[in-house]
């Protein structure tokens, strides 16, 4: 099973050089992939909304920002955001900034998108969150032709282009994966016909693990694509709300358990939350580094 670390925004809180520090770390500790989430901003709770699900003041660095730091501090470990909210951002723009990173991290990218939740960060940056599923998919096809196509030429609902070129091209070009995250049967339904992979969400369930994989299965059958092709990771971390989830990172064997559980589902993709490493007690980037060290020793001994 390969192993993906989602990168903690936190870290910046020593310095930039431990930023750095703790990159160099999980690629040394031997991970596969470094990995970044994606808010701009997170929204206060109003009198006509709901405080967010995550604390307003909440700290977090920009995703392809951060992922171009990471890699001129790194060689070879794998780079990607889980997940990138695509629709809120302009997708010629994400396409240059992603085959960029790919660029002149020598062929390292991977592209993680979702649709996102915040209706307040779509709203303040200027962006409409009612459709933003049907721009997510026509988002998707725009970023593929510009990794790919010497000229580029589409007439979308949202998004046209008329004989235009986007050079260089990356090592990875056409190639470049793009993954999907989210749980609907809308996010499902996507992975099939778009995505060269599955980012998701911790399930615990066997029985609703099972029930999601034979619902992507279906719908690649009906898109005409071999389910077999589609990549699939999942969070091993379970949510630190409760005393489980909060000592997660704390007992090895129950990561043991918990890995060997994910890849008994079939997923070949394994990723550890180092902000839930973090939640567990392990407050500072030292401290991640012994946590993400033991767990890596815990699951590849």
């Amino acid at each position: 099973m390969k192993l993906c670390v989602e990168f903690p925004s936190v870290s910046y809180r020593e310095g930039p050089s431990q930023v750095a520090k703790l990159a160099r770390a999980i690629e040394e500790i031997g991970y596969d992939r470094i990995e970044i989430f994606d808010h701009v901003i997170m929204g206060y709770g109003t009198e006509s909304r709901p405080a967010p699900q995550y604390p307003s003041k909440m700290p977090i660095l920009e995703a392809l920002m951060t992922l171009s730091y990471i890699a001129a501090n790194t060689s070879t470990i794998g780079l990607g955001t889980e997940v990138l909210v695509l629709p809120q951002r302009q997708p010629v723009l994400v396409a240059k900034q992603v085959s960029t990173l790919d660029t002149l991290s020598g062929g390292r990218m991977r592209l993680g998108i979702g649709v996102g939740w915040q209706e307040s960060e779509y709203e303040m940056l200027e962006e409409s969150f009612t459709d933003r599923g049907k721009r997510m998919d026509q988002s998707i096809q725009v970023i593929r032709q510009c990794f790919k196509d010497e000229v580029i030429t589409y007439q979308y609902d949202s998004y046209s282009s008329d004989h235009m070129a986007m050079e260089p091209k990356s090592p990875q070009g056409a190639q470049l994966p793009i993954w999907v995250g989210g749980m609907s049967n809308r996010a499902l339904k996507r992975v099939a016909e778009l995505g060269d992979g599955w980012l998701a969400n911790a399930i615990v369930d066997d029985k609703q693990a099972k029930s999601f994989l034979a619902s992507l299965r279906g719908y690649a059958e009906i898109a005409g694509r071999d389910p077999d092709t589609i990549g699939l990771q999942m969070m091993l971390d379970v949510p630190p709300t409760d005393d489980r989830g909060r000592r997660f990172y704390k007992e090895m064997d129950q990561v043991r358990k918990r890995a060997e559980q994910v890849a008994g589902w079939g997923f070949e993709y394994a990723a550890i939350n180092a902000t839930a490493i973090f939640q567990s007690g392990a407050r500072s980037v030292e401290q991640i580094i012994d946590t993400l060290g033991n767990v890596h020793e815990a699951l590849r001994g």
